[in-house]
């Protein structure tokens, strides 16, 4: 058993005295060093064969806490949001309890770490690598913020040549991550012209599905620095874009946002804004900036604060996913100072990890998200995280009055993005579904 002492402010909860609590990492439990003690943030951790979860070895009376490889597993903010996280261990036995058909629970935070319940041990893959965040899994990007239409500009002028066009390929790709299938997006690379990423798309969003998103990658490699890079033009095409899209209704008809990767810019362009943007502000700029130079960061600065944007600097790959991830607590302030507690579904998927009688399981899950309700925060809206659990299909098919529908009829369900949720012909046709598996490995 770890145990931890907290000593960071954490305002009611850790101001009266350090506290002690358990912090079981789900990658460490039941590890031992060299001379067979246990490792830090492992301990012994009990794990029994459990019918329920196809005889996997799970407590069911603890959860335990999964952080991604690329994050600091004693990092402060994570080391706090695993002391005030620890209450859910009683709300998941609970609920458990109380509805014993309930598969996997957990909380996923804001910050990174991911609290599942029952606790289980993960293993990293042959690279000793878990590349699992919560962050980028569809559940959580539907619950934290609302349906986004999304233009993501490139600046591909010749300063940006090397590296920084590295790592600004992988910034979009990042991104690309955040996006779910309630969002609409396109990618505009621009020097003293302006390419579409995709040329068949021209002038127009598409859906954020895998296929769109992988489609899109695989052109990100094909952009080549050169050139002088023309910044309003390209902010210019991106308002338009973004109003036309609006205007014929097909998009999320909710936030707008342009997403700006650059290694600089030369001027403000509040003429730009001024024109297509103010006074409403209804599209916000985010700009990244790319590479460790800051000459041009002031104005970059100046757009994300005069268009309700969020500015970041990203000086090497090691960065890129951190600091992408930090729009969306922009993204969700609406919905925390509104106490927005929208319920989300995902469409119906395969989890790897159980199995019925007849083969994997199909599973959608059920979100909402977590805000901090104290005073001094709730204006600021603050976005602690998403909770859920899985679902699975079978469950929600005996819910059908069946005796209302008739000898020769059925029921199915489709999500608002039209994927299939249920239907009795799911099954016969699962190799055809585009099935999203956990990136546990057991």
């Amino acid at each position: 058993m770890t145990h931890i002492v907290c000593c960071f402010p954490l305002a009611d909860l850790c101001r009266l005295c350090p506290c002690v609590y358990e912090y079981f990492n789900a990658v460490l439990i039941n590890e031992v060093d060299e001379e067979g003690n246990s490792v830090e943030l492992g301990g012994e951790f009990i794990l029994q064969p459990n019918d329920h979860f196809n005889n996997l070895s799970v407590n069911l009376s603890l959860s335990v806490v999964q952080v991604p490889t690329n994050m600091y597993n004693k990092d402060s903010a994570i080391v706090n949001g695993v002391y005030w996280s620890e209450a859910l261990n009683k709300v998941f036995v609970d609920n458990f309890e109380r509805d014993p058909s309930l598969i996997w629970q957990y909380f996923g935070s804001a910050k990174g770490f991911f609290r599942q319940y029952p606790g289980i041990k993960w293993k990293p893959d042959e690279h000793g690598v878990i590349a699992f965040d919560c962050r980028n899994r569809k559940w959580y990007i539907q619950a934290a913020t609302s349906p986004k239409d999304v233009v993501i500009l490139v600046d591909v002028s010749g300063s940006m040549k090397g590296l920084r066009l590295t790592i600004a390929r992988q910034t979009v790709s990042s991104i690309l991550d955040t996006l779910g299938d309630d969002d609409f997006f396109n990618i505009i690379a621009y020097n003293e012209e302006l390419h579409y990423v995709e040329p068949c798309l021209n002038g127009t969003l598409v859906q954020a599905d895998v296929t769109n998103k992988d489609h899109f990658r695989e052109h990100l490699d094909k952009l080549f620095a050169k050139g002088i890079g023309m910044l309003d033009i390209a902010l210019t095409e991106a308002f338009n874009l973004l109003s036309d899209f609006n205007q014929t209704g097909r998009g999320s008809v909710c936030s707008q946002a342009i997403m700006l990767v650059t290694d600089g810019a030369v001027d403000t362009y509040d003429a730009v804004f001024a024109k297509y943007n103010w006074p409403d502000r209804k599209v916000r700029i985010f700009p990244y900036l790319i590479g460790r130079e800051s000459a041009f960061a002031d104005n970059l600065k100046w757009m994300a604060c005069a268009n309700k944007g969020y500015f970041t600097q990203i000086s090497t790959l090691a960065d890129v996913q951190e600091n992408v991830m930090e729009y969306l607590h922009v993204l969700s302030r609406p919905k925390v100072i509104d106490q927005e507690h929208d319920t989300v579904w995902t469409e119906a998927y395969i989890d790897s990890t159980l199995e019925d009688g007849q083969g994997p399981v199909l599973m959608t899950t059920v979100a909402m998200p977590v805000f901090s309700t104290k005073n001094e925060t709730r204006n600021r809206g603050i976005l602690l995280g998403v909770v859920g659990t899985d679902v699975p299909v079978s469950e929600l098919l005996k819910t059908i009055p069946k005796y209302k529908l008739g000898i020769h009829g059925y029921a199915f369900a489709i999500t608002n993005n039209g994927y299939i949720l249920t239907h009795p012909d799911l099954r016969a046709h699962i190799n055809d579904l585009c099935s999203v598996a956990r990136d546990m490995h057991i």
